[in-house]
């Protein structure tokens, strides 16, 4: 089966759903449907949110399944996003770099914080 259209090819306007079928049992439905932002990801970016969603969030664990380092999963995840109509890391906190922020985060990781910890740090809170 072929992935869903999202985009017109000739204008670039917005596709609409408006049939849908059974094969199974021939039952047709018709209307306007909404296909969310997922219907924007690619089948690879898919594969990488359901490995994601599989791992439950947890980078070190996407890391091993994926063979692939950190800056490439964050990468791969920040594409995701921005396919879904989003900015990745609109909320970061200002006051921690991209390193210490990995950091603090595979130290949760891997329990040597506690997530309170982690949060304290990443607001830019003292101990």
């Amino acid at each position: 089966m072929n992935q869903i259209l999202t985009q017109c090819p000739v204008c670039k306007g917005e596709l609409a759903i408006t049939r849908l079928h059974c094969s199974s049992c021939n039952t047709a439905i018709e209307g306007r449907f909404y296909s969310g932002a997922f219907a924007n990801l690619s089948k690879e970016q898919m594969k990488f949110i359901e490995v994601f969603v599989r791992n439950e969030g947890k980078i070190k664990h996407v890391e091993k399944e994926l063979n692939l380092s950190y800056p490439t999963i964050r990468n791969r995840l920040h594409e995701v996003i921005r396919a879904m109509g989003y900015e990745p890391g609109k909320e970061e906190s200002a006051g921690v770099n991209e390193e210490t922020r990995r950091q603090i985060l595979a130290d949760l990781d891997e329990g040597k914080i506690s997530a309170e910890d982690a949060m304290r740090i990443l607001n830019g809170e003292e101990g």
